[in-house]
This record gives C-alpha cells, structure tokens and sequence, in this order.
C-alpha cells in the first residue's frame, strides 16, 4: 500500500465532463479552453460547467494499494471464497473464460470429480498473472475485500522508495465474504467499520491519484495522474504477452489516443495507437473470436481495440506513488453516486475513475469521473473495470 498523507487536505471543484443526462450527439462536454477543469471550489467553476464536484478532501492518512489487483490476486480469492466452484454469488462469469474471449478472458475455470476443492479456478495463461483483473465492479471488490478484511494479517512491513511511502500487507484470506467492511445483504453496502481493508471512497482515490503534496499543478491537483498538465504518452505493449516495451518514454499511461468511436477525443493527444495484444497461445483468431451470445452483424472490432497491460511497468507514479491510476482499468470506488436523471429504478450507482486502456486522455483525467450503475450485464462486455484496495485506520 502506499502511504497517502497531508491530512486534512484542501478539496477542489472539478468540472465533469460526463453528463448526467446527455445530447443525442455526445454525452461528454470537456473543460473551456483546454482549461484543467480544477477551480478552488464549486462557487468559482464556470456556469456551462455540466456539473461541478468537491473532491480530494481526506482528513486522516490512509493506504492505497500500489496497483491494481491482480488477475494472480483475484484467482485466489475466488478459490477461497467458492472453494466447491459453485458460483452462488457470480463472482465469476463465463466471459472471464480465454476459450469464451481469447482476448480478454484471463480466468480459466474447471468443473467434475477430478477436480480438487479451492482448485476450479485458474489464470488463463501466465501471461496474465500481473494484469489487472479486468471484470471487476463494486460488488465482487466489496467481496474481495471483506475476504482480506475477515482475514488474518501474517505480516505488516513498512518501507520506502525515494520520497514514497509504503505499507506490504501479507494476509491470509477469509472465505467469509458476504460481511465484513460491507455488509452484502444490503441494497447498497458502505462502510461498517472505521479501522480496515476497504475500497477507496472517491475522495480517496482521487487524493491518491491527484493531490501533489508540493503544491504542484492546480490548487494542488494535478489534471492526470501522471503530471499536472500534459497529457501522458501512449504504452507500447509486446504484441503476444501486453508487456510494457518503452518504459523510457515518461510520463506513460496505457490508453487510447485516438479513439474511433469518440467524437471528443482530448485535444493534443499524443500520436499513437490502442496499446493491445492477444495470448499468443490463443492462435492467430485471438482477437476475431468473440462470446457466441454477442449480438450478431455488429462490427465489433473497432469497439474493442485496447488491452491491458502488466501492472506497474508504465514506471510512472501518482504524488502519492501509486501505479496505472490512468488508463488499463477504470476502477470503483465504494462512493454512492446520485442517480442521473431519467432514472426511475433504484439501481447501486457507484462513482468510478481511471480511464481504460481502450479510452481517450480525457477519462484519465481528473475531470473523467464515471457512474456504474451496478448492472452485470454492462460488466460482462466491458472487459476494463477493475479495483485497488485501501486501508484504513492501523490494521494488524
């Protein structure tokens, strides 16, 4: 985990550039006059702003994971978890499977007598152990982290890398997931303790991603992850194993700069194309196949042009040292968010932030804040949601 300080920071209002309910032409208005979209508070930000949000505010230290969890991290929760690979909870989907989705299936799974209880789930190919696991949404990281939260702490060591702070947490996992931080029975679960495993609130998560402790940038903020203003330059990834191959070009995040499908594509994108690549034991019809119950005659191709890549080897860091805050995953936050209008069910909105590998800079800029409504059916086709997990209080 990194160590996010400076409590009792300032909070900013940052414009959003998603609609709550949008045009017939484009439901994203970006920031006037490549402006970073960050004004001292809510009362200062421009009235054609769509929405204005405070954020950033945190009045304790806390713990963000250096990464994203891992598709190795996941695999093991959910043979925990569903040692007897019953599934009773879907915390697995048949889309995670490399033989339904070549290209972004990264979990294999296993049934039948000869199958050993905590052994029905697998990576797919080594080649995605260290990637962010891409099927994620709020419900099975509340799940993952109340197995961690049940759990017990082996070992805590605190350590340091420059001016970054860091907590590693070795802990054995709990198969009790249905409470714990959050209480699963609920319709919309929050936070049940004060000390803990949790993930990120959306202040949280945008202190760690954004708040320059030395004041940098815009009130403090930073308009990416990765440096106050300019936008990052684009991940090159080795074609059969979506290893980073040009590190040394820094600042580096892994998204679309070009995106075809978008009518708003950040002004002063860099050059570059989708970072992408298929297993290479996946043959040459990886990036072709796609699960059977896709709706036929649509020209899916151009939909799915990024994939993830392995994580931490952008090499560039948040203020707070955390890696792949920009682009690969978007990732949720445990923060509830207003049900947009237009809406008439109760639905679990939840905010969510990063920007994809598949995306444009502006989602993975601050001003990039999105909503899940927790619907399994928008998951199961979006192959770039993922999570990291917090801390806080003093866990042992």
């Amino acid at each position: 985990m990194a160590t996010v300080g400076d409590p009792g920071n300032p909070s900013v209002g940052v414009w959003q550039v998603f609609k709550t309910l949008g045009t017939a032409s484009t439901n994203v208005t970006l920031p006037p006059d490549n402006s970073t979209g960050i004004y001292k508070n809510c009362k200062a930000a421009p009235p054609s702003a769509p929405s204005c949000l405070t954020v950033g505010g945190v009045k304790d230290t806390y713990g963000i994971g250096e990464f994203a969890v891992t598709v190795s991290q996941y695999v093991t929760f959910l043979n925990t978890a569903d040692p007897d690979g019953k599934n009773l909870r879907q915390l697995y989907e048949d889309n995670m499977n490399s033989t339904v989705w070549p290209q972004y299936g990264p979990i294999n799974y296993a049934s039948g007598s000869g199958v050993a209880p905590g052994q029905h789930y697998s990576v797919a190919y080594p080649e995605w152990a260290q990637k962010p696991f891409n099927f994620g949404d709020f419900r099975r990281g509340a799940e993952f982290v109340n197995s961690l939260f049940n759990g017990k702490v082996l070992s805590k060591t605190s350590s340091t890398s420059g001016t970054f702070k860091y907590v590693t947490y070795k802990v054995r996992l709990s198969p009790e997931t249905e409470r714990g931080m959050y209480d699963m029975s609920n319709e919309t679960p929050t936070r049940t303790a004060s000390t803990g495993f949790v993930l990120p609130s959306n202040d949280e998560w945008v202190k760690a991603a954004y708040y320059d402790p030395k004041h940098g940038g815009t009130d403090s903020y930073w308009v990416y992850p990765t440096g106050p203003f300019d936008q990052p330059n684009i991940s090159v990834l080795n074609p059969t194993t979506g290893d980073v191959t040009n590190a040394d070009k820094q600042p580096l995040a892994t998204y679309n700069p070009n995106d075809p499908n978008s009518s708003v594509d950040t002004p002063g994108a860099p050059a570059g194309t989708a970072p992408t690549w298929c297993p290479s034991q996946a043959g040459p019809s990886c990036a072709k196949t796609f699960p059977a119950d896709f709706p036929p005659g649509l020209n899916l191709a151009p939909l799915y042009m990024g994939n993830v890549s392995t994580v931490g080897q952008t090499k560039t860091p948040s203020p707070w040292g955390a890696y792949d805050m920009g682009g690969n995953v978007v990732e949720h936050t445990d923060s509830l968010a207003p049900q947009p209008p237009g809406y008439h069910f109760l639905r679990d909105w939840r905010y969510y932030h990063g920007g994809v590998a598949n995306a444009p800079a502006y989602q993975v800029a601050i001003y990039g804040f999105g909503y899940f409504p927790g619907d399994p059916q928008l998951g199961r086709i979006y192959p770039w949601m993922g999570f990291r997990v917090g801390v806080i209080g003093d866990v042992k």
